[in-house]
């Protein structure tokens, strides 16, 4: 058709122009649609699958309901992200090899020498290749995420960062930690879904154990029903176990409180303070342990 159109002399280049051209389109094209999809599976997964019909009359959601529905949301646009990049790479690097075959040159050999070029990188990056698989795996599975509170075995601290080769802590002192996610065997996770602040009070062995524990029931009382801790700080009634040790020197009550991850112990320094000031109100001094 370009021949009727154009000199002889011009076909043959326009053509090959035309022919990378639409190369490089259909790859934009398709890369759009299949970021389009990832992003609508994504969007699902962040949002969950209760019906739409059902979404406004669903009760309004507790604290860790919310903690869950935030972590989920963001382990999804991690994960969506990872697969818009590996789209990527994919459709530009076939696309590119087929302007490189426009352009005359024989794939075979270079085909042929990415595969051994990738053996033996394979080979030589073991440890990288281990590392971005737990990293998925990780990232899959929600063991943790960005602002969780978890001990690795090599290190504790507050997650800033996870990549699919490592994972960055800060430690209390404010130590930055780099762990390889291909060496984290266990992980242990204090953020996760909600926690628990457990307070221990100590009071003479002589002290009348029914008042003792009416005391602590009211300070529960007034903790759960405190709207600026409610729902924001905790998310369960504060249960008092009464006697959890005993001895001749004092009686340990327990308190515990379900709370919001990593809010435990802002919670137990408060309750703490309550139980203080109740106890020395109610004349009640505190034993040692």
């Amino acid at each position: 058709m370009l021949l009727s159109v154009l000199p002889a002399d011009w076909a043959s280049p326009v053509a090959w122009i035309i022919g990378i051209v639409l190369i490089m389109a259909i790859a934009l094209i398709v890369r759009k649609l299949l970021h389009r999809v990832v992003d609508r599976v994504i969007r699902r997964a962040a949002d969950g699958v209760m019906p739409e019909r059902l979404r406004f009359r669903a009760q309004p959601v507790d604290a860790t309901t919310a903690v869950i529905t935030e972590r989920r949301r963001q382990r999804a646009e991690t994960l969506g992200s990872v697969l818009n990049s590996l789209i990527t790479a994919i459709v530009f690097g076939t696309a590119g090899l087929m302007v490189l075959s426009r352009f005359g040159l024989d794939l075979a050999p270079i085909l042929t020498s990415v595969g051994i070029l990738g053996v033996a990188v394979g080979f030589g990056a073991q440890e990288l290749v281990k590392d971005f698989i737990a990293g998925m795996f990780m990232l899959v599975e929600d063991q943790y995420g960005v602002g969780d509170l978890i001990d690795t075995g090599m290190a504790v601290g507050t997650v800033e960062a996870v990549t699919l080769r490592i994972t960055r802590l800060r430690d209390v002192d404010g130590r930055v930690w780099y762990v390889r996610n291909g060496t984290i065997t266990r992980v242990g996770n204090e953020s996760q879904g909600w926690s628990r602040a457990v307070v221990d009070v100590p009071v003479a062995y002589e002290a009348d154990i029914s008042g003792i524990r009416d005391v602590l029931k009211g300070i529960a009382e007034d903790v759960w029903n405190d709207p600026n801790l409610r729902d924001i700080a905790i998310v369960e009634e504060p249960q008092v176990y009464g006697l959890e040790q005993i001895s001749d020197k004092a009686m340990i009550f327990r308190i515990s409180v379900k709370t919001v991850p990593s809010q435990q112990a802002e919670v137990a320094r408060e309750m703490r303070m309550r139980v203080k000031m109740t106890l020395d109100r109610a004349g009640i001094p505190l034993a040692g342990v």
